[in-house]
Formats: structure tokens, C-alpha cells, sequence
């Protein structure tokens, strides 16, 4: 079967085998080189650390195993073409907004996009023109925006370069996005999806369809969220008559390392094969250990579990009186580490394969009910309604970089425009964007974040939020 092969792997593989003397960079020397006292976790992985040698290709400028492998996963996903990512699904989202816009070109976004597609836009000196997804109250929390925001938007700025759009959310939640990806294609708009964590909808029909079987022009995976792939893998993949491919590679080559980790892209080559070749049976068995870890999970006296398109995303909604923080870090105490909290949930991933610690897993939960108290329940914030439906930043990011800035404290920040991401994460979408007007009520949903123990990003947490200097308008 040709997708069960990994050209990549195999080569640094063989070449490993042959012994070869290294007079080459990295300074390791194939792990020859490296603290004894660690060897054991990592002289096997050394031996692959290899670079651009004889027979080993180069990610810049692929015409061997690279090349191939990169061909087998476009293949797969059903690509024109898949480039590897050694930085992240942020390489690519920025990569793919670089290869789209420039200086005061408008691009029409997801608000609650990663932050990395905001560092992009910035990079760019594009125009942002933000759509406010819907507030879902069953899960409480933005999610996506809706077909009449999009064509809003298109019809108010039909001159757009391109449609940014995140699917599925961190927490698996997707929407119809199909309809809005032909909606900008009406008006000649490429769509560029943030779909990082969504690498295994491509597996079978227990899952939701890949933005890119939905006719996106270019899509982003983390490989290394859901498949077997090391941290920072990921793909992009193209597929357009609206975007250059040559601009995409163009940037890439800009972006990305001129050292790129051989082990890493190995394992991209790896993961692409692990998808493939999954059989039904397997899907079958991954799908009977969701439900039974579901089961274990069930403590409805304290939370509830939330529906999820994505059925490997287990998201606990915390009752009133319930700290999410209190419970996963309970779950820490016994060894149980879930992927995200806020400030009233808790997500916990099931891989792709059977979940084997069964006896752990109810033993925790047991340990959690035995050992949790309910709590006078803690003040409850709004944080719908936070946008309109299109907007603007309110100064743009030239303006930024012109503009002299100051430290205040947060609870004297508001009327100031930011001069940084205010982020919580994970998920590390920003509350608040650089360029817009810090509200009271920005203040006051920060507040009660840190109240509950979610991590807030921003540079300089001592001496406050850096902003600009003027509370005056500013155009």
C-alpha cells in the first residue's frame, strides 16, 4: 500500500545504519557527542538528527525523500500540494496570510482566531475587518460566526483579499463551513482555515470533513495535536486558483528555520502513514474507548460533559460553586492531565487510539468526588456582546509602530488603546487585540480570569499593560 510507506524516515534510517563519520554540523555529531547522563532518553532520537546531507533532500528546495513525502501526504489529504512545518501551525498562518495580503489590504477575519493569525496580520500591515462569531450559550463561549456577519462583511468590503476562518475551535465545536467558503468564492476571496486542530477529520466519517473536502483554498494542521507527530509538526496544504503557490513557498522559505529538524519532519512523514492506514476496526475501537472514558467521567452532581462535533474532545462544564482549577488540579494531583482550563471548563483529548488506564482514570474520579467541596458559588461575569458584528481595530498597526506607548496598571487601562495582545491561555485567543480600546468591562472579565486561575499573556505583568499614550482619538 503506497500510503504505508515514509520515504522520509527510511532514509534517515538507512543512513544511520551505515555508520557515517560526521564532519558536519550538528554539533552532536550523530549523539556521539551529548551528557552521558541523559544519553538514555535521547541517543536513539539523535542518530536521525541529520541535515542536509547526500540522499537526505532539502525542505527549501525538496527533489528527493522530502519531496516524496510531502507528495504522499498531499495525496492523502487530497492536496495539490503539502508543505511540512517545523514551527508550528504558526509558520503556516502566517505564511498563508503573508502569501494574501499586504500593507492596507483588507482582510476579513474570525475574531476569536490564535493569535498567531493576529501576528500575521500585523507582519503583513494588512487591514483587519473582524466578524464576531455567535455566543453560545450551551457552551459558554463564542464560537463562530454566522453566514449573515460573513456576508455582511463580503457585501461591505467585497474588495477583501482574503477570508481567515479557525475550524474546528479548541474544543471541537465546527459550524457549516462549507457555505461559507462558497460565499466568498462568489466574490472571487480565497478562504484560508485555521483548522489545527482538526488533522484527523481526514481519517473517516466518525469525524467532521476537513475545511479542505470543503473547498478551502489553503488549510493549516497541527499534525502534533491529534496524530502522532512531534511537537511543532504540522502541515500546509494548498489547493487554489485564487492563491499563489509560489508566494506560499516564497514565504515559507522566509518563515521557517534554513535548519529544519530532521526528527520532526520524520515524523510528520510517520503520522501522514498512521493516518492512512487506520482500518475501520480501529475507528470502531477508538470510538467504544470514547464513550466508555465518557462514562467514567460522569459526575453530574459537579459537571456537565458537553456535546462536541469532535468526539476525542471532552469538554467538563463545571457546575456553579465549582472551580474548574480546583478540578484539574485534583486531576494533576493524581496524575490526570488535561489539555486546557478556563475559568468554568475543563477539556480533557482522547487520542486515537483505545484508552488503556482505565483503573487510574476511575480511581481519580472517585478520589475528585470524595475530595471536593462545593463552594459559595463565585461571581458570574457576561462576556457576550464583548464586539459588533463587523468592526475594526481601533488604530491600525502603522499607526502602532509610530505612536509612543506607557505602562498603566489594568484597573486604570480602560479608555486607552492597547499597544499588546492581552491573551488567555490556552486557547491563546486574545480578549484583547493591539490597536483596540480597552472597556470596563475588558477590566473587569481579566479580573475575573486571574480570579480563577486561568494564565493571562502579556509582556510585562509587573508593571501593568502597555498602551498607547493617549486616551484621545486617534485616526
Amino acid at each position: 500500500m503506497k500510503q504505508k510507506a515514509t520515504p522520509l524516515f527510511d532514509a534517515l534510517q538507512q543512513f544511520s545504519e551505515m555508520n557515517p563519520i560526521s564532519f558536519h554540523v550538528p554539533g552532536h555529531k550523530n549523539g556521539e557527542i551529548f551528557p552521558e547522563n541523559v544519553q538514555t532518553y535521547f541517543s536513539s532520537i539523535l542518530k536521525l538528527d541529520m541535515t542536509e546531507l547526500s540522499g537526505l533532500d532539502d525542505l527549501h528546495s525538496p527533489h528527493g525523500t522530502i519531496a516524496e513525502a510531502q507528495s504522499l501526504a498531499a495525496e492523502y489529504f487530497g492536496a495539490d500540494a503539502t508543505y511540512f512545518l517545523v514551527g508550528g501551525s504558526t509558520a503556516g498562518n502566517l505564511a498563508m496570510i503573508l502569501a494574501t495580503c499586504s500593507t492596507n489590504e483588507k482582510v476579513i477575519v474570525q475574531r476569536n482566531s490564535h493569535k498567531s493569525i493576529f501576528n500575521g496580520l500585523e507582519l503583513s500591515g494588512a487591514r483587519p475587518i473582524f466578524i464576531t462569531p455567535e455566543f453560545d450559550n450551551s457552551v459558554d463561549r463564542y464560537t463562530a460566526p454566522n453566514i449573515k456577519t460573513l456576508k455582511g462583511a463580503l457585501e461591505q468590503h467585497p474588495d477583501a483579499k482574503a477570508v481567515v476562518l479557525t475550524y474546528p475551535d479548541y474544543f471541537g465545536k465546527t459550524f457549516p463551513i462549507k457555505e461559507s467558503i462558497e460565499l466568498a468564492h462568489e466574490y472571487n476571496i480565497p478562504v484560508l482555515v485555521d483548522e489545527a486542530h482538526g488533522v484527523h477529520f481526514s481519517i473517516d466519517k466518525a469525524f467532521p470533513q476537513s475545511a479542505l473536502d470543503l473547498g478551502a483554498d489553503v488549510v493549516i494542521h497541527s499534525a502534533h495535536k491529534m496524530a502522532p507527530a512531534m511537537t511543532m509538526g504540522s502541515f500546509l496544504h494548498f489547493r487554489s486558483r485564487l492563491v499563489s503557490k509560489d508566494k506560499i513557498t516564497h514565504y515559507l522559505q522566509l518563515i521557517q528555520s534554513s535548519s529544519p529538524s530532521y526528527p520532526l519532519m520524520a515524523s510528520l512523514d510517520i503520522a501522514r502513514s498512521f493516518l492512512a492506514t487506520m482500518k475501520a476496526e480501529d475507528i470502531d475501537n477508538i470510538m467504544e474507548s470514547v464513550a466508555m472514558v465518557r462514562d467514567i467521567l460522569e459526575v453530574p452532581e459537579l459537571w456537565d460533559i458537553l456535546p462536541a462535533n469532535d468526539p476525542l474532545k471532552i469538554t467538563l462544564q463545571l457546575k456553579d460553586g465549582v472551580s474548574a482549577k480546583g478540578v484539574a488540579s485534583l486531576l494533576e494531583n493524581q496524575h490526570v492531565y488535561p489539555e486546557l482550563v478556563t475559568h468554568n471548563q475543563v477539556l480533557l483529548i482522547h487520542g486515537l487510539a483505545p484508552f488503556e488506564n482505565i483503573n487510574h482514570l476511575k480511581k481519580a474520579v472517585k478520589r475528585i468526588k470524595e475530595q471536593l467541596k462545593i463552594c459559595p458559588n463565585h461571581a458570574t461575569i457576561e462576556i457576550d456582546n464583548l464586539f459588533t458584528d463587523i468592526h475594526e481595530l481601533t488604530v491600525s498597526y502603522q499607526t502602532l509602530q509610530q505612536r509612543d506607548t506607557l505602562k498603566v496598571p489594568l484597573n486604570k487601562s480602560s479608555g486607552y488603546v492597547a499597544a499588546e495582545a492581552i491573551i488567555p491561555y490556552p486557547p491563546g485567543i486574545p480578549l484583547i487585540l493591539k490597536g483596540e480600546r480597552i472597556t470596563d468591562k475588558h477590566i473587569n472579565i481579566i479580573r475575573h480570569l486571574t480570579e480563577q486561575g486561568v494564565e493571562i499573556q502579556h509582556r510585562d505583568k509587573m508593571n501593568g499593560i502597555s498602551v498607547l499614550n493617549t486616551k484621545e482619538q486617534i485616526t
